[in-house]
Parts: C-alpha cells; sequence; structure tokens
C-alpha cells in the first residue's frame, strides 16, 4: 500500500485550562490531529502537541518525503524524516509534526498486520495500566472537591500542578499538598507538578530542595518540573539531594536530547510527551536508554485521546511504565472515542487489544472540534 494523503486539523472549542502565565482560552490551538491515508483506504490517526499552523507548515514540508511512498515500516518511514530534513530546526515544529505521522503511521501498520500497536514495539508486559488523574491546583476548597469526585470514580493515583503552585509562598504550596493528601487518602498515589516550563518561571534549586522536603512529609511521589527544563546542571544537583524523586522532560524532544538528562542522572523519572518528542519510536528510544540506566519513564499525557491511546500501548511495551497520565476535565480526552474510557474495579484502563491502535474514534466528535474537518473517511 502507498501513502496517498495527510490531513491535519486542530482540536477548538474546548481546549483546558493550562494553568500557565499566559492562560489558554476554549478556542486556544494547543493540539492537531493528523491523519495518514493509503491507496487501499486504511486511515491512521496521529496527534501533536502544538498550534496548528505550525503543524500545517510542517506537514507541507514532510508530505513531499512521504506523500506518494510504498508503505515500509514506521521506524524507517520516521526515520528518513528526520533525516531529510534535519537542517530545518532539530526538536522543532518538524520534530512535533514527525510525531503526529509517526503515530499515524503505527495505526496504519496495526491495521495492515492485525495486531496492536503495543505486540508491534515490543509487548505485552502487561494488558492494563494505571492512570493518574491530572488536575490543575486550584483553591483549596475546590480542588479537594475535585480530588474526591475522582476518586469516587475509581480513580486510585492523582497528580496536581501548576496554578498557584511556587508562585506565592510556602504556606500555600503546603496547604494544597496537605488539601490533597487529605482528600484522596494515606493509600493513593499523589505526584506533584510545579510547572517549571511556564514562562518566566523564576525558582532554584534551593527553593526547589526546600519544597521536597515539605513535599516527603505528605508522601509525595515525585516532584516534577521543578526548575526550568534546560536547567540540567540544576536537575542533576536536585535529584542528587531530594528525598523525593525528580521528574522531567515533557518539553523535551528527540533521543538525542534526553541522553545528557539520562546520563548524568538528572531525572529519577523521565517524562517525554508522545505527541511532541517524535512519536511511539522516539519515545521507545528514550524509555529503554532510561530503563538500562535505572530511569523510569512515565509519559506525559496532557494531550488527547490519541495520545493516551499510544501511551497505553507504549506502557505496554516497557518493563516499568506502570502508569499512564489521564488529563482531566478534557474533552479532547473524554469525547473523542466511542463510549469513552472506563476504569475497571482496581482502577485500570485496558490496553487496547484490537488491531492498531485499537480505538474507535466518535466521528461526530472530531467533526464538532476540528470545525467539520473530515479526517476519517478513506
Amino acid at each position: 500500500m502507498k501513502i496517498r494523503e495527510i490531513r491535519i486539523a486542530g482540536l477548538r472549542g474546548a481546549t483546558p485550562r493550562g494553568g500557565w502565565t499566559m492562560e489558554l482560552r476554549p478556542d486556544s490551538s494547543l493540539h492537531t490531529l493528523v491523519s495518514v491515508h493509503t491507496d487501499d483506504g486504511r486511515v491512521g490517526l496521529g496527534s501533536v502537541f502544538t498550534h496548528e499552523a505550525l503543524v500545517r507548515g510542517a506537514i507541507e514540508v514532510l508530505s513531499e518525503l512521504i506523500v506518494g511512498r510504498e508503505f515500509t515500516s514506521p521506524p524507517a518511514m520516521t526515520e528518513e524524516l528526520h533525516q531529510h530534513t534535519f537542517w530545518m530546526g532539530r526538536g522543532g515544529s518538524i520534530t512535533h509534526a514527525i510525531s503526529g505521522i509517526n503515530i499515524a503511521l503505527w495505526d496504519l501498520a496495526g491495521q495492515a498486520w492485525n495486531a496492536p500497536v503495543s505486540r508491534l514495539i515490543g509487548g505485552d508486559y502487561r494488558d492494563r495500566v494505571r492512570p493518574y488523574a491530572s488536575l490543575l491546583m486550584d483553591e483549596p476548597g475546590l480542588m479537594r472537591d475535585n480530588l474526591l469526585a475522582l476518586s469516587a470514580q475509581g480513580f486510585t493515583a492523582f497528580k496536581i500542578g501548576w496554578g498557584r503552585f511556587g508562585r506565592d509562598d510556602s504556606g500555600t504550596d503546603e496547604l494544597l499538598v496537605r488539601t490533597a493528601r487529605e482528600a484522596i487518602g494515606p493509600g493513593a498515589l499523589l505526584a506533584v507538578d510545579a510547572g517549571g516550563s511556564d514562562g518566566y518561571w523564576h525558582n532554584g534549586v534551593r527553593w526547589a530542595l526546600d519544597t521536597a522536603r515539605m513535599l516527603a512529609d505528605h508522601d509525595v511521589a515525585w516532584f516534577e518540573e521543578a526548575l526550568n527544563p534546560d536547567d540540567i546542571d540544576g536537575f542533576v544537583r536536585l535529584s542528587d539531594a531530594s528525598p523525593v524523586p525528580i521528574s522531567g522532560g515533557e518539553t523535551l524532544t528527540r533521543r538525542q536530547t534526553f541522553s545528557p538528562y539520562v546520563d548524568r542522572g538528572a531525572f529519577d523519572i523521565v517524562q517525554p510527551d508522545v505527541t511532541k518528542v517524535g512519536g511511539i519510536d522516539e519515545l521507545m528510544a528514550v524509555g529503554r536508554r532510561s530503563e538500562d540506566a535505572g530511569v523510569k519513564l512515565v509519559p506525559h499525557g496532557w494531550n488527547t485521546a490519541v495520545g493516551l491511546a499510544a501511551d497505553l500501548h507504549i506502557a505496554a511495551a516497557l518493563r516499568f511504565t506502570d502508569l499512564v497520565e489521564y488529563c482531566t476535565g478534557s474533552a479532547y480526552i473524554d469525547d473523542l472515542t466511542v463510549g469513552g474510557w472506563t476504569l475497571d474495579s482496581d482502577g485500570q484502563l485496558a490496553v487496547p487489544s484490537a488491531a492498531g491502535l485499537g480505538v474507535e474514534w466518535d466521528a461526530d466528535a472530531l467533526e464538532q472540534y476540528t470545525g467539520g474537518v473530515d479526517l476519517l473517511t478513506p
């Protein structure tokens, strides 16, 4: 089969708040879907964590390298995209767009070979994965109510982040974390995300160490994005001294960019985003190198249902990746699949077992949030 066409569409109308200094609006373009069509009528779907205009420009360049080509294998076809666009800015919009193409190619591969992606990329270590409910830090009372509601839905793991944390004072930080722990109880997993990739983040290693000691008092599983994402020396110092595991990497792209962070022990937990890092193949490369270095991979998943599906397959194929992020309150997670996502009695999500990504997409929801763009018709 041959690649016939690539279509893209930005998601708008229900973009959730990001907790950013320059806050997102419902019509903000943050996630862009990519569908790759073959001449035999198959359609693979991918997702990109960046603005539609940037993806459109990148796809115009990338299409020349892939449309009309015989489908071979996702790793080989994707590596060609990386190799032949190196002069256009490694790790920027080109790499982000390649992420969506790569996910879509793996979706196509699974359909063509009648197997779930997890099996094709090296699984299955597990057939279900524990999702952690990810939500912004809000006023303590509202955050407590949200956590109680999520607990009632069956979630047993949680991450709170951004908002006022690290932006007001240490008393506010401790109150937010204590409120969360009291709401979910002593047995639930709790992680904390400072959001150090936010615009004009100013906190350094001293603040991060003091905060990490406070987090240890509340049995926090990891401390995420405590520093500016480029501060590799700071992360090394922090990881060496922190009483709680340090995580990061959601803004980094390409396996080569992650190597010094892994080699120098900057992170205890590495968190690439499959819709940004370069796709499934790049994330798996980061994951395998990290595992050999004793670093756990927990994928960043504040993106879309397509990204969540990919993360579930990745978690099935990596030895130690037993968690995925579930962005709560996002229509782009909850509404894009037919029937939505269902937690089992243990608060876990099943890894899709059908061919490809193994998810049935809701055409009406896709049409609603893409402004009527038809991504799925062959």
